[in-house]
């Protein structure tokens, strides 16, 4: 359970119980075998890095607080900095909050790399809805410019302070874009093979009536 209350979203007494062919049981515990990353992924080891993502987001938020509370406005490039870092960390908790408690979609259960790959995506994507003026985020100023120069140039460096991570850990970012992209062609593949089958079927039904 995180800080907040809120519950794994795939606790232990589901994974004993139900029949899933994509949860495997050993001696390490219950996992699902990540076809992208060709490894066992168990779900008490990701379960626990998230609890241990929190911690850190938490303790980095409040460090960030103190900071821009003791800055005065006219220091507006040092305080677009502490900015900037609060929207990538608040948007990597937002991330482990949604993954941890997610009940319906097995596919949040993950290796940390790859986790780290899916949050470094989402806030490339939030970072371009900002500058757009899609989306609205309530540490940005009047006046963004300086955060949003900053945010380019410290998102990655902040997510991999944070997450503990060494710098290859995105290299292979694209490997898993690909593969997720390669995964979905597939499926649209599929399906539009199903809907053609379908359509024949029911045309030669209507023929033969």
């Amino acid at each position: 359970m995180l800080s907040n209350g809120i519950p794994r979203g795939f606790p232990e007494k589901w994974l004993a119980t139900v029949t899933e062919p994509r949860v495997h049981e050993d001696e390490n515990g219950f996992y699902i075998y990540s076809i992208s990353e060709n490894c066992k992924v168990y779900f008490e080891e990701f379960y626990h890095f998230l609890e241990e993502v929190e911690k850190r987001c938490s303790v980095e938020l409040g460090v960030l607080n103190y900071k821009i509370n003791r800055t005065s406005s006219d220091h507006q490039e040092t305080l677009s900095f502490y900015q900037a870092r609060q929207i990538v960390v608040e948007q990597l908790l937002k991330t482990v909050y949604s993954f941890y408690s997610d009940s319906a979609n097995l596919g949040v259960i993950m290796s940390p790399w790859c986790f780290g790959t899916v949050v470094l995506e989402k806030i490339e994507i939030y970072k371009e809805r900002l500058v757009r003026g899609e989306a609205t985020d309530p540490h940005l100023p009047d006046f963004p410019y300086y955060v949003f120069s900053y945010l380019n140039e410290i998102y990655q460096k902040t997510l991999l302070e944070v997450l503990g991570f060494p710098p290859e850990a995105f290299a292979m970012r694209w490997q898993y874009s690909e593969l997720l992209k390669r995964y979905s062609r597939v499926l649209s593949d599929v399906n539009s093979s199903l809907q053609q089958i379908l359509q024949t079927v029911k045309s030669r039904w209507n023929g033969s009536a």
